[in-house]
């Protein structure tokens, strides 16, 4: 079951010299996507306000499947894929239409901005990501290579 979606057109700054939407934007509209799963979870801006705490993106793999032009509509449909005391995986999926054009497969460690590091997630956003968890998709766990 989804986290969350996120909606975008490609815009004009975000097409690279050879007419197609440059390969660091799908990574800012991924971003983006996390951003709307976060506060899906509980931690949006005002959690951030008042905690101090926020997730930090450790690692992540993004696969770029098909190339899309200026104007394209693009959907990101978010999972989560795991959840453990102090770390959420999300997968995203983009979409154009009804085509997958690429996904990014993330880990994020929840943050005490001032303390300058991991802390538990809060029981109530473990137990909201818990409860929409999805099987991982059979792309996520790759890894670079020939």
């Amino acid at each position: 079951m989804g986290v969350s979606e996120y909606a975008t057109e490609v815009r004009a700054e975000w097409i690279d010299y050879n007419g197609h939407f440059s390969e660091g934007y799908y990574v800012l509209v991924f971003g983006f996507a996390t951003d709307e799963a976060m506060a899906a979870l509980g931690l949006g801006e005002d959690y951030r306000a008042a905690s101090g705490c926020s997730l930090y993106t450790v690692e992540s793999h993004v696969r770029y499947l098909s190339e899309v032009g200026l104007g394209a509509q693009l959907r990101i449909a978010t999972e989560v894929i795991g959840a453990a005391e102090r770390k959420l995986q999300l997968a995203h999926t983009m979409y154009a239409g009804n085509e997958i054009i690429a996904t990014e497969e993330l880990l994020a460690l929840h943050v005490d901005q001032a303390a300058g590091r991991a802390v538990p997630l809060p029981e109530e956003v473990r137990a909201a990501a818990e409860a929409r968890l999805s099987p991982a998709p059979d792309w996520s766990g790759r890894r670079v290579g020939l």
